[in-house]
C-alpha cells in the first residue's frame, strides 16, 4: 500500500516494488557514467527495456563530454519496451569517493530528472533510491536528500503532477518512510 504525501497540486509516494514494471511517463534510472548498463536497477531496466535501450544510450553517450555522463547529470531515452515510455538516466554519486559533495550531487539527480519531465511534458516519473546500492550511499541519508530535493523542486514548479519512490526491500521503504515525516509537512498548502 503506497504512502502518499501532498506537496500543492502534486502527489509524492513511497512504495517498495519493482521500477521496471510502473505505467508512469518516466522511470529514472541510476546509471553509471558510461550508460551501457551495469548491476543492481540499471541491468534490471536495461534488461527488460530491450537492446533498444543499449543502441539509444549509445547515441546520447556521442553528444556527451568524453561519451561520459557527469555524476548528478541526466539524460532521457526512449522506454522500448517498458511500460514507461521514458527512461531518465541518473549519475548518482560514489558515497565514499564524493565526500562533501555527495548530497548535492545526489540532490542534482532528481533535480535534472524533474526538469527533464518538464521539458518533455510528463507528468509522471518513477523514482529508485539513487546511489544507496554499490554506490554505498547510506539509506537514512539519502532518503533525506531525495525526499527534500523532490519537494523543492515541486514547491518551485509545481509539476510533475505524480512523483513516485519505487523503494527495493522493506528497508529502503522503511527508510524513505521516516525522512518523509521529516520531510513533508502534516498539510501542505
Amino acid at each position: 500500500m503506497p504512502r502518499e504525501f501532498a506537496v500543492g497540486p502534486c502527489k509524492v509516494s513511497l512504495v517498495e516494488g519493482d521500477i521496471t514494471t510502473e505505467d508512469v511517463d518516466a522511470i529514472a534510472n541510476a546509471a553509471n557514467a558510461g550508460l551501457l548498463g551495469g548491476g543492481g536497477v540499471d541491468g534490471a531496466i536495461h534488461r527488460a527495456a530491450g537492446p533498444e535501450l543499449v543502441a539509444a544510450c549509445r547515441e546520447v553517450k556521442k553528444s556527451l563530454p568524453g561519451g561520459l555522463l557527469q555524476t548528478g547529470g541526466a539524460v532521457i531515452t526512449p522506454g522500448f519496451r517498458l511500460r514507461a515510455r521514458h527512461v531518465i538516466h541518473c549519475v548518482g554519486p560514489v558515497y565514499e569517493r564524493e565526500g562533501a559533495d555527495a548530497p548535492k550531487l545526489l540532490a542534482s539527480c532528481y533535480t535534472e530528472a524533474l526538469r527533464l519531465c518538464r521539458e518533455h511534458g510528463l507528468s509522471s516519473i518513477a523514482f529508485p533510491a539513487i546511489s544507496t546500492g554499490v554506490y554505498g550511499y547510506p539509506l537514512d541519508a539519502a532518503a533525506r536528500v531525495s525526499l527534500t530535493a523532490v519537494r523543492d523542486d515541486l514547491r518551485a514548479h509545481g509539476t510533475p503532477s505524480v512523483v513516485k519512490m519505487v523503494l527495493f526491500g522493506q528497508s529502503a521503504l522503511s527508510a524513505f518512510l521516516r525522512a518523509a515525516e521529516e520531510v513533508f509537512p502534516a498539510a501542505e498548502p
